[in-house]
């Protein structure tokens, strides 16, 4: 059973080198690729800056100048696994990596174990590379914490949940948490043009059409794993049909997704998600679903989704339902925890649920209003008696000097100025409330607010 867990060298069968791996044509894509050094990395330039917890991992010479442990966050395909392989690789140090899902506390102890002989009989250093560290229970995570306080391993995680939420705080705190960024696109194009033109990868026996690169790019979704996969199950398919060009269609075909073709020119990207918006804005939860289908099918970044939701909790919906921009900034959350497939259902909740909400829009239009007065150079200084008042000598110049405190006036409103002067003078009114939903009691309330605050 150990050897299905661990990759060992010493009792075990020592693990495959990332070289090696990379030089074995029956490896996956994907792992032929990953890069061998720091320097190939695509990406990620905030976690490999000069004097970064990794660069010191890979250049440390001994436990003295080396990092604490360290837990990479961020979401699958950006190069969490790769970091980790290249860190082990790097120096004199021992690779052992662990499965989340099937290794419980005594096969933990056990490498353990293993690492504290090595490191005594041989100074040798062991690497521990946890994938999905969320996955484990307390009880194991705790099973950690001796051998990373002690430096018996040193720890590398990987999670593409928040680990504040998924990962015990004892060993949180023995840890640097890095966070991990979606690639960029220029990233991702490199990283395609690499795969078909280095001998590691396709060696520049398939090229690829503008409309294929496009679709790739997004079928990926900021995913580099997904897009190495999916280039080599469409190249495998040209070549099958002995050609040397994949276009859309071949690719599309090779990775059964018929729904590539909603973004074959760009067009349809903008076009689904206007639909989708409107939809929502529209009150037609059905469409709303339909189009929400149609971009999760076609391969769109789900976090490009989610964020769509949330500006439409509260553009369209606003202060007529209050609660759907927590739902929908619960949804996004959700997503980036879950991944996908399983963040489709917080996402179709929450466009259910701004789709079926009263509508308004009249927050968002006043503070447009709001932005154009400042932008035209309306509103004058701030009143003196709102102005702060807490430093020394603020009072002598009039600072807070008749300011009433709302919570010792009646009903808790107090009669004064808020306003500039000139803004004040003319009257002016931004928020005006609709009547639906919670906004209607906004609506009822308002008149009589601003009536006792203004004395008008």
């Amino acid at each position: 059973m150990e050897e299905d867990l661990f990759s060992l060298s010493g009792d075990a069968p020592a693990p495959r080198t990332l070289s090696e791996g990379n030089r074995d044509h029956r490896a996956p894509l994907a792992v032929r690729m990953r890069p061998r050094t720091l320097e190939e990395v695509v990406g990620q330039h905030k976690v490999l800056d000069p004097g970064s917890p990794l660069r010191r991992l890979v250049a440390a010479d001994d436990a003295r100048t080396a990092p604490a442990s360290v837990i990479l966050w961020g979401p699958p395909g950006t190069g969490k696994t790769t970091l980790a392989y290249v860190v082990a690789t790097s120096g004199d140090r021992e690779f052992v990596e662990v499965s989340a899902v099937q290794a419980g506390v005594k096969e933990l102890r056990d490498v353990v174990d293993r690492a504290r002989s090595r490191l005594r009989t041989t100074g040798k250093e062991t690497v521990l590379f946890v994938d999905e560290v969320h996955r484990f229970s307390k009880s194991q995570q705790d099973a950690l914490l001796p051998s990373v306080e002690n430096r018996w391993v040193t720890l590398i995680a990987a999670t593409t949940e928040n680990p504040f939420f998924s990962v015990i705080s004892p060993l949180l705190s023995r840890s640097i948490v890095l966070t991990l960024e979606s690639l960029e696109q220029s990233d991702l194009e490199q990283l395609i043009e690499r795969a078909l033109t280095d001998e590691r990868g396709l060696g520049g026996t398939i090229t690829l059409t503008d409309d294929a690169r496009a679709a790739l790019l997004r079928l990926g979704g900021g995913d580099a794993r997904k897009i190495l996969t999916s280039l080599e199950a469409a190249a495998g398919a040209a070549l099958m049909k002995g050609e040397e060009v994949v276009d859309a269609d071949t690719l599309a075909q090779a990775v059964d997704r018929a729904a590539l073709r909603y973004d074959r020119a760009g067009d349809q990207h903008y076009d689904v998600t206007s639909a989708f918006i409107k939809s929502m804005r529209g009150s037609d939860p059905d469409a709303a679903l339909h189009y929400l289908a149609r971009m999760i099918e076609a391969g769109e970044d789900p976090r490009f989704i989610a964020r769509r939701v949330v500006i439409a909790a509260s553009e369209e919906v606003g202060m007529a339902d209050p609660q759907a921009l927590q739902v929908a900034v619960a949804a996004m959350q959700a997503v980036q925890m879950l991944g996908m497939p399983e963040g489709r259902i917080p996402l179709a909740q929450a466009v259910v649920h701004i789709a079926t909400a009263p509508k308004s829009n009249r927050s968002h239009r006043a503070l447009d209003a709001a932005i154009a007065d400042v932008r035209s150079g309306r509103g004058a200084g701030v009143p003196a008696h709102l102005r702060d008042a807490h430093y020394a000598g603020a009072t002598s110049i009039g600072h807070g000097e008749g300011y009433r405190y709302a919570h010792d006036e009646p009903h808790g409103v107090a009669a004064q100025q808020y306003l500039p002067d000139d803004l004040a003078e003319d009257g002016t009114v931004y928020y005006e409330p609709t009547t639906r939903g919670a906004e209607a009691a906004i609506a009822r309330s308002l008149p009589e607010l601003r009536r006792i605050v203004r004395g008008s």
